[in-house]
């Protein structure tokens, strides 16, 4: 069973503000596009999804989701909990058994990760929750329709876990340097390019310094 993967975007000159202090708001477009971009292309050659899903209020995320043949969701509230909701209601009416919900802002990001996330899922009531760094939920795996309520934001891997539970899942935490690593704040921009074992030349290059 190949599972639908939802990508929020929020609207790319909206995206990333708390890089405000290191990039400029081109920069920080430029740098959201991007990402997704690379989220998309990786998932495309992954081969392990049965549809790609991008919901967002930008038509520039949507246009490049259709580029990567992912079906574009206008998103109908600002809220990004309830653009998850609505995206895994529609991926469950078209047939969709099971949805990852992945950000685009893991820069770090490997298409074994992806790989590893899918073949962990092998139950119907089985929940797979990635915690990023801070506490907040970097990746949530689950059936369809969704068992609970969504809650990304602070503290949502606990809270993830806590309504998972509640709603009778198991839960099975993945902890990997890749996938707990969000990019959001100057903090993170500066591990990000201060790696020696990273290169951040794909993200720079084609930001409007």
């Amino acid at each position: 069973m190949k599972p639908w993967l939802i990508i929020p975007a929020k609207p790319f000159d909206e995206a990333k503000s708390r890089l405000a202090s290191v990039l400029s708001a081109p920069q920080r477009a430029t740098l959201s596009a991007h990402l997704l971009e690379r989220t998309l292309r990786m998932a495309v050659a992954a081969d392990c999804f049965a549809q790609l899903l991008v919901v967002s209020r930008d038509p520039a995320a949507l246009a490049l989701a259709a580029q990567f043949a992912a079906l574009p969701l206008l998103e109908t509230t600002a809220d990004l909990n309830a653009a998850l909701e609505q995206a895994c209601r529609q991926a469950a009416v078209l047939g969709g058994n099971a949805a990852l919900i992945l950000p685009a802002d893991l820069p770090r990001l490997r298409m074994t990760d992806l790989h590893d996330l899918v073949a962990t899922f092998d139950d119907s009531k089985r929940v797979v929750i990635v915690p990023s760094g801070d506490g907040g939920t970097n990746a949530l795996l689950l059936p369809l329709p969704a068992p609970f309520a969504f809650a990304f934001g602070p503290d949502s891997y606990c809270v993830h876990c806590v309504r998972a539970t509640d709603a009778g899942c198991a839960i099975q935490s993945v902890l990997t340097a890749t996938l707990r690593f969000d990019l959001d704040s100057p903090r993170d921009w500066d591990m990000l390019t201060a790696d020696a074992s990273f290169s951040a030349a794909a993200l720079l290059e084609n930001l409007p310094f």
